[in-house]
């Protein structure tokens, strides 16, 4: 696992990943070689989120739309480290698709998602994910954009996540739906790739280490980090460890 680190100081950010048939075909393959963990849902409810590979433009992301309420990074595990909560200075070549919840929603409103939600009866996984990217983000896609499947993650709030990997074969016309989506944000892979990420963190309440990922100026923690950081591992990097032993911080255990 990644150490923890003074994010005050410099960091090294890689430059931004190409985003080509090469890339889709090295993710592809990697996914493809992995023996999937699958969690058995039982009671709990099934979910799925889509790690939705894009392009994107280097600067595009100049001004956040989302204004960080004041006091907000103060109950991050481990401090803020002076990141503000700005999404800024992300985007540049491939990337993926990451989501500022509404903050009308009753459950994790302003919280950072993936696009996803529950499955509807009758649905898998993949079909799920397809459904509410084109819900949430007005973003279509066909099966041929289906790239693989990432292991399941258990939510502290009852939901065996299931993530699919969409190629969505260009930059992707978003249309954030006002009612689930505060804010669109296209994320580089590069990001992912920072020297000072994962970070991770102990916490009283388990003996789990709570995973966070930087991004921008902001921390982004399980289960979208523990996501996001299997896709770096296993995607891009073709590593198989395992991340369902990743902890969430306590305010999102609801």
């Amino acid at each position: 696992m990644g150490a923890m680190r003074d994010v005050d100081g410099p960091v090294h950010t890689p430059e931004p990943v190409v985003y080509d048939a090469e890339l889709r075909a090295r993710i592809a393959a990697n996914l493809a070689g992995h023996e999937r963990r699958a969690i058995e849902v039982g009671e709990r409810r099934h979910a799925a989120v889509g790690v939705v590979l894009v392009d994107s433009t280097v600067g595009e992301d100049r001004v956040d739309p989302y204004e960080p309420e004041p006091g907000s990074m103060d109950k991050i595990p481990g401090g803020a480290g002076g990141l503000d909560g700005r999404m800024l200075d992300v985007s540049g070549g491939a990337a993926f698709l990451l989501c500022r919840r509404a903050a009308r929603l009753n459950s994790h409103s302003a919280q950072w998602a993936l696009p996803g939600g529950r499955l509807d009866p009758g649905e898998d996984a993949i079909d799920a994910a397809r459904r509410e990217l084109d819900e949430e983000l007005g973003m279509p896609l066909g099966a041929d954009a289906v790239v693989g499947l990432l292991d399941d993650y258990e939510s502290r709030s009852g939901y065996v996540i299931t993530p699919v990997v969409l190629w969505a074969g260009g930059r992707g016309d978003l249309r954030p739906h006002a009612d689930e989506v505060r804010a669109a944000y296209r994320v580089g892979l590069h990001q992912l790739l920072r020297e000072d990420s994962p970070r991770f963190v102990d916490i009283p309440e388990s003996d789990r280490p709570v995973v966070q990922l930087p991004l921008g100026h902001d921390l982004i923690h399980a289960p979208t980090a523990a996501v996001l950081v299997q896709f770096r591992w296993l995607g891009l990097e073709g590593r198989a460890d395992s991340v369902q032993g990743f902890e969430q911080p306590v305010f999102a255990w609801k």
